[in-house]
């Protein structure tokens, strides 16, 4: 981690009831781990045998890579699908006796509705089973219920950072993860494709590429097993596995369901009020192309500061 990157450690809230959560925590939209919070007996029954005596014939696509930060821009890993049983010891194993690409490969599951093209994820209906032992947190109306995202992960794995326009609880089942998130204030220094930043490796970054970086201030923080991180929708997430791990996602919409995008399935889409503003400022790029450089440089930086002075919250910090 380069000497000039400034970190705060992630709040840690105990004994959590619905009204602290709702009354306390969730008000400040800022991330949170909450511990010793009830998710049910899955903190102690789903070891690897048992998982893998789960959903044996259940087909589960994955991903595959010798290289344990992932890159979801460049893809540096490969899709395979494999019986879930298999998957879950190949993904508890540090050497493998079968593999796609090298024995030290590295798994990832981040399962998908049986149709993904238009069914959400949700463990009550791709593993039926395994709900069972896992209970949410009432912690938002059940109407206003998304998604279920069960996740397994190899030891060492390292997820890209990007956000989500959800709210959501990270429900850390087994193995530990670190934590790194940023505020959706430091968009502008994480390089962003998309809803992803291009900084790959966040603890050392290459600065002669990205040079703004390490001015973005960063909330780290581990999660044991059995913690809940709250992750408020727009904050920047970029998740290490420390041990073989599993854990389940459950989100849901924090706004007026009008403002979601309906076809979206995977819940990573941007508000429709953002995607039109994306799509008239593309449209305003393209006509600024018409003119000199000089002139296009002073009306760039005139919209610039238009949106500043109308939309920036100059109240919201980290």
């Amino acid at each position: 981690m380069t000497e000039t990157t400034k970190h705060l450690d992630l709040d840690i809230y105990t004994g959590v009831s619905k009204d602290s959560f709702l009354t306390e925590i969730y008000p400040k939209r800022r991330p949170a781990v909450l511990r010793g919070v009830d998710i049910g007996p899955c903190r102690d029954k789903w070891t690897v045998e048992y998982l893998a005596t789960q959903g044996i014939t259940t087909q589960v696509k994955v991903h595959v890579s010798t290289m344990p930060q992932m890159d979801f821009i460049n893809k540096n890993f490969l899709y395979r699908s494999m019986p879930f049983s298999d998957f879950v010891r190949r993904a508890a194993e540090e050497s493998h006796m079968e593999y796609f690409i090298d024995e030290k490969e590295v798994y990832y599951l981040r399962a998908l509705g049986n149709d993904p093209r238009k069914d959400i994820a949700d463990i009550h209906q791709q593993f039926p089973d395994l709900a069972k032992d896992i209970v949410f947190p009432d912690f938002f109306e059940p109407n206003c219920f998304f998604s279920s995202v069960f996740r397994i992960a190899s030891r060492g794995l390292q997820l890209w950072t990007h956000y989500d326009v959800m709210d959501n609880l990270l429900i850390q089942v087994s193995g530990t993860k670190r934590v790194v998130l940023f505020s959706p204030q430091e968009a502008d220094k994480l390089y962003l494709e998309g809803d992803k930043s291009s900084v790959l490796d966040i603890d050392h970054p290459d600065l002669s590429r990205y040079p703004l970086f390490n001015q973005a201030v960063r909330i780290e923080g581990r999660l044991q097993p059995g913690d809940i991180l709250f992750i408020p929708g727009l904050w920047f997430h970029n998740v290490i596995s420390e041990e073989f791990g599993v854990a389940v996602n459950v989100f849901w919409k924090n706004l007026p369901p009008e403002l979601y995008d309906h076809k979206d399935t995977y819940g990573n889409k941007d508000l429709l009020p953002a995607q039109r503003a994306m799509q008239i400022v593309d449209g305003a790029l393209k006509a600024l192309e018409k003119l000199p450089a000089q002139y296009r440089d002073f009306y760039a930086r005139r919209l610039v500061l238009r949106i500043q002075s109308k939309t920036y919250n100059k109240e919201m910090g980290t």
